[in-house]
């Protein structure tokens, strides 16, 4: 990880934001004067944990990072994946404890924003808290095709959808482009998010493959045939409101 200073930190937020809706000058400016702590976390170090009552939002600045569910005898449900930009617990503003953890899935540089200095900008910046609001409709949105490929697709489908999703997103911040980008999960992490065994996850990445719809190496994902994963997928980033 390279050092980040709270400017860049928050210069992030304000390309993320302004994905989503317009900025006013002034409404930049208070993003960009922001307090925030910048901190470099390890992998699968908790950054949140269910229960707590966090005092500040966490933007992901660098890595990748994972909200998730523990269950009994170690049984865990990963329920999204975080890139660049995101900032997972930005409903920790308003639902005071949490009811799920939050952690670094790689090593991680992680801006803590007070949640005082954001509601502070969204009182005197109307037109900012409604894009801040935006970006929770949103990743509600994800949360409802999450929970209908779940219910209702195949592996296949589940992890397809999962792929084109990501890169969509990682292409909307700059990220990724040519249908490849950085992809950092195990395929237990995998299995995890889709409610798979890990055999039956590598079985399914291992068919797509064959198919010749995806290469994975090293941590990257290169979608080779779009269309094709897309339509097995039924994916329409419509969702997602880039």
């Amino acid at each position: 990880m390279t050092f980040v200073s709270n400017q860049a930190a928050l210069g992030l937020l304000v390309r993320r934001l302004e994905r989503i809706g317009h900025l006013s000058d002034e409404e930049r400016q208070a993003i960009e004067n922001l307090s925030a702590r910048v901190q470099t976390l390890a992998p699968r170090q908790d950054i949140v944990r269910d229960g707590d009552k966090p005092e500040h939002c966490c933007l992901l600045v660098e890595g990748w990072a994972f909200r998730y569910k523990l269950l009994g005898e170690g049984r865990r449900q990963i329920l999204s994946f975080h890139v660049p930009g995101d900032v997972p617990d930005l409903h920790s503003l308003h639902i005071n404890t949490m009811d799920h953890n939050l952690a670094a899935l790689t090593e991680a540089t992680i801006a803590f924003i007070p949640h005082e200095s954001l509601l502070d900008v969204t009182k005197r910046f109307p037109g900012l808290a409604t894009i801040l609001w935006r970006e929770t409709l949103i990743d509600a949105a994800m949360f409802r095709q999450w929970i209908t490929g779940m219910g209702q697709r195949d592996a296949f489908g589940r992890m397809a959808h999962l792929f084109c999703e990501l890169y969509c997103r990682m292409e909307a911040m700059g990220l990724a482009a040519e249908h490849r980008c950085t992809l950092p999960i195990t395929q237990s992490e995998l299995g995890d998010a889709l409610g798979l065994s890990s055999v039956h996850t590598n079985r399914v990445s291992k068919e797509m493959r064959k198919q010749g719809l995806i290469e994975l190496r090293t941590r990257t994902l290169n979608i080779t045939a779009w269309d094709r994963l897309a339509q097995a997928a039924e994916f329409d980033p419509a969702h997602l409101r880039y």
